[in-house]
């Protein structure tokens, strides 16, 4: 005698035994408002769990944005100025000027402020190339991320060396002393309390976590177009000659 199959309800899953409406809502696969299973918080929740691709585009948007803004902004002279005390303090630039720190504290202009001599010594240092530069390079990773839609490979590359780039600024924290509230009277001063230039370097930390997830996604889009194309098969020479 054969054996006897059990009757499972056809909207019933045998291995787990949720129902399919439930599964299919889990799953994306049918709009929440259609299960009356899903109700007040829950339905929140799962709402949310459906912006992570929303939520990823906006992000490599975001990054796209800031790159290409900061990069351009470094052809303004303002900005060429402000970036002095960390590259001159850095050994992964100081070798770029011609003077050595901290002789640029006596050039220093404020944004928007025009001082001949300091404009002057600005040029002798070497300080609008160097920003020229860097806006170049910023301003390529932008673009390069910016791929991700059509050559997902080269965004990746472009999210790779922008990782780097963080690394790079947040070792500014270490080797700039403007990073740090200076000992002028008041007892907060040095580290922890980071000065203004200080804060805006440590907020690389959030790109460099967005640079590694960009990363991740793009090399998984690159993945799988690679994957796609492998399962594809060739045209054979009987099919060309048809």
């Amino acid at each position: 005698m054969s054996p006897i199959a059990p009757v499972i309800p056809e909207d019933v899953d045998a291995a787990t035994g949720s129902t399919l409406s439930q599964l299919e809502v889990k799953l994306g696969r049918v709009p929440i408002g259609h299960s009356p299973d899903v109700v007040g918080v829950k339905r929140a929740y799962l709402w949310a769990a459906r912006l992570d691709h929303l939520g990823m585009g906006l992000l490599r948007l975001g990054l796209v944005i800031v790159l290409l803004w900061i990069g351009g902004l470094k052809f303004a002279s303002y900005e060429a100025d402000g970036i002095v005390p960390l590259v001159a303090n850095s050994p992964f630039g100081s070798f770029l000027y011609h003077h050595r720190p901290p002789e640029y504290r006596h050039y220093m202009n404020k944004e928007g402020e025009v001082v001949p001599a300091h404009q002057q010594w600005q040029k002798s240092n070497g300080t609008n190339p160097v920003s020229y530069g860097l806006g170049v390079i910023i301003v390529g990773l932008g673009i390069l991320i910016a791929l991700h839609p059509v050559l997902p490979q080269f965004s990746a590359v472009g999210s790779l060396l922008l990782i780097g780039m963080c690394f790079v600024t947040l070792s500014f924290l270490v080797t700039t002393p403007e990073a740090w509230v200076p000992a002028l009277g008041d007892v907060h001063h040095g580290f922890p309390f980071l000065s203004g230039v200080g804060r805006l370097i440590i907020k690389d930390a959030i790109m460099l976590g967005a640079a590694v997830t960009t990363l991740a996604d793009s090399a998984k889009a690159y993945v799988a177009q690679l994957e796609f194309s492998n399962h594809i098969p060739s045209p054979s020479a009987r099919d060309i000659s048809n």
